[in-house]
């Protein structure tokens, strides 16, 4: 993760559907077993779904059956919970040779994430605090 990026946190619902989509890609099998666990500025223990873009990076905030669920009904995921080729493929057409597919090494190298103090807000970046960018 590059700490100059800004960094967003986000329900997944709340996102728009170019980052909804750019994750599928990122996460064709599903996104339960790609969770993250920290604590929040209250102390609670919040799971996320990490993503990044060339911009930001995200942590996508949904629990295990929230996770779960998304794929179920989703009609771009088989019913093993994959990403369906003809979904992958549109999307890969769609977004082409975006770096944020070439950084999926970098975003699996998290290992540090529960002892940050995250917001629980949109926008967790301490310098950015009052903004509340959609993205």
């Amino acid at each position: 993760m590059n700490p100059s990026k800004p960094r967003v946190i986000k329900d997944y619902d709340k996102l728009d559907p170019e980052i909804q989509e750019k994750i599928k890609l990122e996460y064709p099998s599903g996104y339960s077993e790609n969770l993250i666990y920290f604590n929040n500025k209250e102390g609670k223990r919040v799971s996320a779904l990490p993503f990044e873009t060339d911009d930001k990076y995200y942590l996508v905030r949904m629990t295990i059956y929230e996770a779960e669920k998304i794929i179920e009904e989703d009609d771009d995921y088989d019913s093993s919970g994959s990403l369906k080729d003809s979904a992958k493929e549109e999307y890969k057409s769609k977004y082409g040779d975006d770096d944020i597919l070439a950084e999926e090494a970098d975003i699996n190298e998290i290992d540090d994430v529960a002892d940050d103090d995250f917001d629980d807000d949109d926008d967790f970046d301490n310098d950015e605090a009052g903004d509340d960018d959609d993205d």
